[in-house]
Protein backbone atom coordinates (compact mmCIF):
# COMPACT_ATOMS: atom_id res chain seq x y z
CA UNK A 1 0.00 0.00 0.00
CA UNK A 2 1.44 3.39 -0.91
CA UNK A 3 2.08 6.10 1.64
CA UNK A 4 -0.77 8.24 0.33
CA UNK A 5 -3.31 5.66 1.48
CA UNK A 6 -1.54 4.31 4.55
CA UNK A 7 -1.73 7.66 6.36
CA UNK A 8 -5.51 7.38 6.60
CA UNK A 9 -5.96 3.59 6.76
CA UNK A 10 -3.70 3.35 9.78
CA UNK A 11 -5.86 5.79 11.76
CA UNK A 12 -8.75 3.36 12.33
CA UNK A 13 -7.17 0.87 14.74
CA UNK A 14 -5.07 3.57 16.37
CA UNK A 15 -8.17 5.59 17.23
CA UNK A 16 -9.58 2.55 18.98
CA UNK A 17 -6.32 1.96 20.81
CA UNK A 18 -6.23 5.60 21.86
CA UNK A 19 -9.44 5.19 23.86
CA UNK A 20 -7.70 2.81 26.21
CA UNK A 21 -4.37 4.59 26.47
CA UNK A 22 -2.91 7.47 28.50
CA UNK A 23 -4.47 9.73 31.11
CA UNK A 24 -4.12 13.47 31.27
CA UNK A 25 -1.95 14.64 34.15
CA UNK A 26 0.58 11.81 34.06
CA UNK A 27 1.32 11.72 30.36
CA UNK A 28 4.98 11.07 29.67
CA UNK A 29 6.07 10.29 26.08
CA UNK A 30 9.20 8.52 27.35
CA UNK A 31 7.02 5.76 28.79
CA UNK A 32 6.30 4.68 25.22
CA UNK A 33 9.89 4.88 23.99
CA UNK A 34 9.91 1.29 22.74
CA UNK A 35 6.43 1.37 21.21
CA UNK A 36 5.81 4.24 18.77
CA UNK A 37 2.34 3.00 17.83
CA UNK A 38 1.28 3.17 21.47
CA UNK A 39 2.81 6.65 21.76
CA UNK A 40 0.87 7.76 18.70
CA UNK A 41 -2.36 6.36 20.12
CA UNK A 42 -1.72 7.97 23.51
CA UNK A 43 -0.88 11.32 21.91
CA UNK A 44 -3.99 11.11 19.75
CA UNK A 45 -6.10 10.54 22.84
CA UNK A 46 -4.59 13.65 24.42
CA UNK A 47 -5.43 15.59 21.25
CA UNK A 48 -9.02 14.35 21.12
CA UNK A 49 -9.39 15.22 24.80
CA UNK A 50 -8.24 18.78 24.04
CA UNK A 51 -5.01 18.35 26.03
CA UNK A 52 -2.97 19.96 23.30
CA UNK A 53 0.20 20.55 25.30
CA UNK A 54 0.54 16.85 26.06
CA UNK A 55 -0.46 15.92 22.52
CA UNK A 56 2.25 18.18 21.10
CA UNK A 57 4.86 16.58 23.38
CA UNK A 58 3.93 13.12 22.18
CA UNK A 59 3.77 13.92 18.48
CA UNK A 60 6.99 15.90 18.62
CA UNK A 61 8.72 12.93 20.22
CA UNK A 62 7.45 10.74 17.40
CA UNK A 63 8.91 13.09 14.76
CA UNK A 64 12.30 12.50 16.35
CA UNK A 65 11.99 8.76 16.92
CA UNK A 66 10.20 7.36 13.87
CA UNK A 67 12.18 6.10 10.84
CA UNK A 68 12.08 8.33 7.79
CA UNK A 69 9.82 5.99 5.81
CA UNK A 70 7.42 5.11 8.60
CA UNK A 71 3.78 5.71 7.65
CA UNK A 72 3.13 7.26 11.06
CA UNK A 73 5.66 10.04 10.50
CA UNK A 74 3.58 12.35 8.23
CA UNK A 75 0.59 11.77 10.52
CA UNK A 76 2.72 12.74 13.50
CA UNK A 77 3.80 15.96 11.83
CA UNK A 78 0.21 16.73 10.92
CA UNK A 79 -1.14 16.24 14.43
CA UNK A 80 1.85 18.06 15.86
CA UNK A 81 0.88 21.01 13.69
CA UNK A 82 -2.76 20.72 14.75
CA UNK A 83 -1.77 20.59 18.42
CA UNK A 84 0.51 23.61 18.08
CA UNK A 85 -2.20 25.50 16.21
CA UNK A 86 -4.71 24.77 18.96
CA UNK A 87 -2.17 26.13 21.45
CA UNK A 88 -1.84 29.35 19.45
CA UNK A 89 1.71 28.55 18.32
CA UNK A 90 1.02 29.55 14.73
CA UNK A 91 4.63 29.70 13.52
CA UNK A 92 5.53 26.29 14.93
CA UNK A 93 2.32 24.88 13.48
CA UNK A 94 3.05 26.29 10.03
CA UNK A 95 6.53 24.76 10.10
CA UNK A 96 5.18 21.37 11.15
CA UNK A 97 2.50 21.38 8.47
CA UNK A 98 4.82 22.41 5.63
CA UNK A 99 7.31 19.75 6.67
CA UNK A 100 4.91 17.15 5.27
CA UNK A 101 4.95 18.42 1.68
CA UNK A 102 8.73 18.88 1.88
CA UNK A 103 9.49 15.39 3.17
CA UNK A 104 6.46 13.42 1.93
CA UNK A 105 5.21 15.12 -1.25
CA UNK A 106 3.30 12.00 -2.36
CA UNK A 107 1.40 11.58 0.88
CA UNK A 108 -2.34 12.24 0.79
CA UNK A 109 -1.94 14.61 3.74
CA UNK A 110 0.39 16.96 1.83
CA UNK A 111 -2.27 19.22 0.21
CA UNK A 112 -4.29 19.43 3.42
CA UNK A 113 -1.15 20.23 5.41
CA UNK A 114 -0.19 23.01 2.98
CA UNK A 115 -3.65 24.56 3.35
CA UNK A 116 -3.36 24.37 7.13
CA UNK A 117 0.20 25.71 7.06
CA UNK A 118 -0.79 28.66 4.90
CA UNK A 119 -3.63 29.49 7.27
CA UNK A 120 -1.28 29.32 10.25
CA UNK A 121 1.09 31.78 8.58
CA UNK A 122 -1.84 34.01 7.61
CA UNK A 123 -3.00 34.26 11.22
CA UNK A 124 0.25 36.08 11.98
CA UNK A 125 -0.54 38.85 9.45
CA UNK A 126 -3.99 40.08 10.42
CA UNK A 127 -3.76 43.70 9.23
CA UNK A 128 -2.24 45.19 6.04
CA UNK A 129 -0.35 47.85 7.98
CA UNK A 130 1.68 45.22 9.87
CA UNK A 131 4.93 43.65 8.65
CA UNK A 132 3.87 41.38 5.77
CA UNK A 133 6.61 38.75 6.18
CA UNK A 134 4.20 36.05 7.34
CA UNK A 135 1.68 37.15 4.76
CA UNK A 136 4.28 36.41 2.10
CA UNK A 137 4.94 33.01 3.67
CA UNK A 138 1.21 32.29 3.67
CA UNK A 139 0.85 33.32 0.03
CA UNK A 140 3.81 31.16 -1.01
CA UNK A 141 2.35 28.18 0.86
CA UNK A 142 -1.09 28.47 -0.76
CA UNK A 143 0.51 28.92 -4.17
CA UNK A 144 2.57 25.77 -3.58
CA UNK A 145 -0.62 23.82 -2.97
CA UNK A 146 -2.14 25.07 -6.23
CA UNK A 147 1.07 24.44 -8.17
CA UNK A 148 2.02 21.04 -6.75
CA UNK A 149 -1.47 19.57 -6.38
CA UNK A 150 -3.62 21.18 -9.11
CA UNK A 151 -6.16 18.32 -8.98
CA UNK A 152 -6.73 18.55 -5.23
CA UNK A 153 -10.27 19.37 -4.09
CA UNK A 154 -8.62 21.91 -1.75
CA UNK A 155 -7.45 24.14 -4.63
CA UNK A 156 -10.58 26.35 -4.56
CA UNK A 157 -10.01 27.03 -0.86
CA UNK A 158 -6.37 27.84 -1.53
CA UNK A 159 -7.34 30.19 -4.36
CA UNK A 160 -9.80 31.97 -2.07
CA UNK A 161 -7.02 32.46 0.49
CA UNK A 162 -4.69 33.74 -2.26
CA UNK A 163 -7.30 36.29 -3.36
CA UNK A 164 -7.80 37.47 0.23
CA UNK A 165 -4.07 37.91 0.76
CA UNK A 166 -3.67 39.61 -2.62
CA UNK A 167 -6.22 42.18 -1.54
CA UNK A 168 -4.36 42.72 1.74
CA UNK A 169 -1.11 43.36 -0.14
CA UNK A 170 -2.95 45.72 -2.48
CA UNK A 171 -4.48 47.54 0.48
CA UNK A 172 -1.05 47.92 2.08
CA UNK A 173 0.36 49.72 -0.99
CA UNK A 174 -2.88 51.65 -1.44
CA UNK A 175 -2.69 52.98 2.11
CA UNK A 176 0.87 54.20 1.54
CA UNK A 177 -0.11 55.79 -1.76
CA UNK A 178 -3.06 57.53 -0.15
CA UNK A 179 -0.83 58.78 2.65
CA UNK A 180 1.39 60.54 0.12
CA UNK A 181 -1.64 61.73 -1.83
CA UNK A 182 -3.11 63.44 1.23
CA UNK A 183 0.21 65.19 1.84
CA UNK A 184 0.45 66.41 -1.73
CA UNK A 185 3.50 64.23 -2.45
CA UNK A 186 2.04 63.25 -5.79
CA UNK A 187 5.08 61.63 -7.38
CA UNK A 188 5.47 59.26 -4.43
CA UNK A 189 1.75 58.56 -4.41
CA UNK A 190 1.85 57.71 -8.10
CA UNK A 191 4.59 55.11 -7.58
CA UNK A 192 2.60 53.17 -4.98
CA UNK A 193 -0.76 53.50 -6.70
CA UNK A 194 0.66 52.30 -10.01
CA UNK A 195 2.14 49.30 -8.18
CA UNK A 196 -1.29 48.39 -6.84
CA UNK A 197 -2.75 48.37 -10.35
CA UNK A 198 0.18 46.50 -11.87
CA UNK A 199 0.73 43.87 -9.19
CA UNK A 200 -2.85 43.32 -7.99
CA UNK A 201 -5.14 43.81 -11.01
CA UNK A 202 -8.01 41.74 -9.60
CA UNK A 203 -7.89 42.90 -5.97
CA UNK A 204 -10.87 44.75 -4.54
CA UNK A 205 -8.61 47.61 -3.40
CA UNK A 206 -7.40 48.18 -6.96
CA UNK A 207 -10.63 49.97 -7.89
CA UNK A 208 -9.79 52.77 -5.46
CA UNK A 209 -6.18 52.81 -6.65
CA UNK A 210 -7.38 53.73 -10.15
CA UNK A 211 -9.46 56.62 -8.85
CA UNK A 212 -6.76 57.91 -6.50
CA UNK A 213 -4.12 57.69 -9.22
CA UNK A 214 -6.41 59.70 -11.47
CA UNK A 215 -6.65 62.34 -8.73
CA UNK A 216 -2.87 62.49 -8.50
CA UNK A 217 -2.42 62.83 -12.28
CA UNK A 218 -4.98 65.60 -12.50
CA UNK A 219 -3.52 67.44 -9.51
CA UNK A 220 -0.19 67.85 -11.33
CA UNK A 221 -1.81 68.16 -14.76
CA UNK A 222 -0.49 64.91 -16.23
CA UNK A 223 -3.32 65.05 -18.74
CA UNK A 224 -2.01 62.40 -21.12
CA UNK A 225 -1.41 59.96 -18.28
CA UNK A 226 -4.87 60.69 -16.89
CA UNK A 227 -6.46 59.99 -20.26
CA UNK A 228 -4.57 56.69 -20.63
CA UNK A 229 -5.51 55.71 -17.09
CA UNK A 230 -9.18 56.41 -17.80
CA UNK A 231 -9.04 54.19 -20.85
CA UNK A 232 -7.61 51.39 -18.71
CA UNK A 233 -10.08 51.99 -15.88
CA UNK A 234 -13.08 51.93 -18.20
CA UNK A 235 -11.85 48.65 -19.61
CA UNK A 236 -11.24 47.15 -16.18
CA UNK A 237 -14.55 48.40 -14.72
CA UNK A 238 -16.91 48.84 -17.69
CA UNK A 239 -20.08 49.01 -15.60
CA UNK A 240 -18.77 50.97 -12.63
CA UNK A 241 -20.64 54.22 -11.99
CA UNK A 242 -17.81 55.99 -10.18
CA UNK A 243 -15.29 55.20 -12.91
CA UNK A 244 -17.80 56.36 -15.53
CA UNK A 245 -18.35 59.57 -13.57
CA UNK A 246 -14.64 60.35 -13.21
CA UNK A 247 -13.71 59.29 -16.72
CA UNK A 248 -16.89 60.24 -18.54
CA UNK A 249 -15.23 63.01 -20.52
CA UNK A 250 -12.49 60.67 -21.63
CA UNK A 251 -15.11 58.09 -22.61
CA UNK A 252 -17.14 60.64 -24.57
CA UNK A 253 -14.11 62.02 -26.33
CA UNK A 254 -13.00 58.56 -27.31
CA UNK A 255 -16.48 57.66 -28.55
CA UNK A 256 -16.71 60.80 -30.66
CA UNK A 257 -13.35 60.27 -32.35
CA UNK A 258 -13.98 59.33 -36.01
CA UNK A 259 -12.85 55.82 -36.94
CA UNK A 260 -10.85 55.39 -40.10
Amino acid sequence: MNRARRSFVILGPLLALALATACHGNFDPKVYASNPESLFAASLKQFNSHHYDDAAKGFEQLTHDLPARDALLPLSYYYLGESQEKNGDHLLAAQSFTRISDAFPDDSLAPRALLAGGRSYAKMWRKPELDPTYGTSALNTFESLVSLYPDSHLVPQANAEIARLDNMFATKDLDVGDHYLRRGAYDSAIIYLKDVIKKHPTATATHKAYLDLLTAYRAIKYDADAKDLCTAALKAYPNDKEVAKQCGSASSAEASTPRT
